[in-house]
């Protein structure tokens, strides 16, 4: 007999593993049941439909019932809603257009995604209150614009969708504010990307608050359309948008008994099974292990739920794929810069207990002679250790994607910064430098690592410069440099003078050194180690990092 497959949800996930299952099994007899409008929809598009990057509403969607069914032999069932899970039965009991039904399975899939959060405070049900989640929130959201044409928008939440949102707003002539409670918008990245991120985004023109919330949204029938902060602060607001986290879907789940594991997760095995043997899931709503901890997240992302999907709808079908966990790559496009991450940040991986060591580079994302180079930084972490590749963070203008996307192979494969200085990576003038700045950045890491030229993170400068014995602070940059903004109290001496100016500098005290972005101070730290001077590390990133990192007092003109 046919083995019967059904699947719950029909996004992301569950649209890929109910193609995936008629790849395995012709014979199947796989259903959908979709509780919203819509099927297979490109939910990561909806913010470029509302800025206009994407004209045509149609694009998002990429499949309807009858295009499943013509092309899979796939009954998708569109406003149907699984209410219970009879594991025992195996069976769904679904409310749809006619009525409530039992549904049979031989293997089930849940693929449910996650709910946005929406905060219960004083008029967050007002009209011009907003989520994004759906092509209904797309839709509401578009037509309310295009109705009353609203002057001021706050985003709640400096996460992927407020930041893509703030863009969209902006791209619709809205004046546009983001709250964010951390202490900076893109909170999963490290403080100073986070810096750099909010600097774009107020250079083009959206406002950003961090250190603070929203406590109250003004009502349908008030005068005057506001938000009042959690510091007091009343920000005119005729059109509000909350993204501030995803809730995993798990009330069905939970009713039917399955594992919920401490990140919040469904509990689900290598083969994405969860606590019964009948039943699978992917996607949002599923507990994964993070690849380079060792611990069990969750990872609200496109890729991985795809990837899941068609995992989990072939071993629904009898094969045994295995999924070894998830990396969290992510990017983002803020206006014309692009901001993106893999593996751990500097935070989460101190936080797993690693011995972290931390290389920082700012260089043109491609050779500095061809024209149109834009500053790239790029960041990794690694286990001083082993040397091995933790993770990595860029902002830039261009080329930040391609990196990533190497540096996330990098650590898929285990590898160290040896390795990665050895990678042989594509090279001409309007593409890269003849050292990669993924080649360069693991130098950098080799030089600490070796002690060659240790580092210094400009957090670890700030905590030293308060201590019992701070370090003597060097900067080795041109005088111009210096002038316009440098360390209080610092040293200078230009690196090219280095060598005829020891004498004014004491030995026996730690030398901490800083450039504009790092080599040069690199330089400069060879040079005294040279001299005698043992006890001499290079800030990372230099200058521009530490402009990014609070607490370290800076003279300007």
């Amino acid at each position: 007999m046919a083995k019967k497959l059904l699947i719950i949800g029909g996004v992301a996930g569950g649209a890929t593993a109910a193609a995936r299952a008629r790849r395995v099994d012709e014979d199947a007899e796989v259903v959908v049941l979709e509780r919203g409008p819509y099927v297979s929809y490109a939910n990561c598009g909806l913010p470029y439909f509302i800025g206009r990057d994407i004209e045509k509403r149609s694009k998002l969607l990429l499949q309807t019932p009858e295009g499943f069914d013509a092309r899979y032999r796939v009954d998708v069932r569109l406003h149907t809603e699984a209410i219970e899970i009879d594991l025992a039965g195996k069976r769904v009991l679904a409310r749809g257009p006619a009525g409530e039904a039992w549904v049979p399975y031989d293997a089930l899939v849940l693929a449910q995604g996650g709910t946005p959060i929406l905060p219960p405070l004083p008029g967050a049900d007002a009209r011009h209150v907003f989520k994004l989640w759906t092509v209904p929130d797309m839709d509401r959201i578009d037509g309310f614009i295009t109705d009353t044409k609203p002057r001021t928008a706050i985003v709640v939440g400096g996460g992927f969708i407020g930041l893509e949102m703030a863009e969209a707003f902006r791209h619709r002539g809205i004046e546009t504010t983001v709250v964010e409670m951390m202490p900076t918008v893109m909170s999963l990245m490290d403080r100073e990307f986070g810096t750099l991120v909010e600097r774009e985004l107020e250079a083009n023109g959206v406002r950003v608050l961090t250190g603070t919330g929203v406590v109250s949204v003004s009502a349908d029938d008030a005068a005057t359309r506001e938000v009042v902060l959690s510091d007091g602060r009343r920000l005119p607001a005729d059109l509000v948008l909350f993204s501030v986290g995803v809730r995993p879907e798990l009330a069905l789940a939970k009713r039917a008994g399955l594992e919920i594991g401490p990140s919040g997760g469904l509990v689900v095995d290598e083969h994405l099974r969860t606590s019964d043997p009948h039943v699978f899931a992917a996607g949002d709503m599923v507990e994964v292990v993070q690849k380079i901890s060792g611990r069990h997240v969750r990872v609200p992302l496109a890729g991985p739920a795809n990837r899941q999907g068609r995992i989990a709808a072939s071993n629904a079908l009898g094969q045994q794929l295995r999924y070894g966990g998830a990396l969290g790559t992510s990017v983002v496009k803020i206006f014309e810069a692009t901001a993106a991450m893999t593996g751990l940040s500097e935070r989460a991986a101190r936080d797993a207990g690693f011995p972290v060591g931390v290389a920082v580079i700012h260089k043109d994302h491609h050779a500095g002679y061809y024209p149109g180079g834009r500053e790239l930084a790029l960041k990794l972490v690694y286990d001083r250790t082993t040397s091995r590749l933790l993770g990595a963070q860029a902002f830039g203008h261009g080329g930040v994607d391609k990196r990533i996307d190497v540096l996330a192979t990098a650590l898929h494969g285990e590898m160290t910064l040896d390795d990665l200085a050895e990678l042989d990576l594509a090279y001409a003038p309007p593409y890269s430098s003849a050292n990669d700045p993924v080649n360069l950045a693991a130098f950098v890491g080799q030089n600490d690592v070796s002690g060659f030229s240790p580092l210094m993170t400009p957090a670890e400068l700030r905590f030293a410069l308060g201590g019992a014995t701070p370090p003597v602070v060097l900067d080795v940059r041109t005088r111009a440099e210096h002038a316009a903004g440098h360390v209080k109290a610092a040293l200078h001496v230009p690196v090219d003078e280095l060598r005829d100016g020891l004498d004014a500098l004491p030995r026996g005290r730690t030398i901490a050194v800083y450039c504009k972005g790092g080599f040069r101070g690199h330089l400069a730290v060879r040079v005294l180690k040279g001299h005698g001077f043992a006890d001499v590390v290079n800030v990372t990133g230099g200058y521009t990092s530490i402009a990014t990192e609070p607490g370290i007092e800076l003279v300007h003109p």
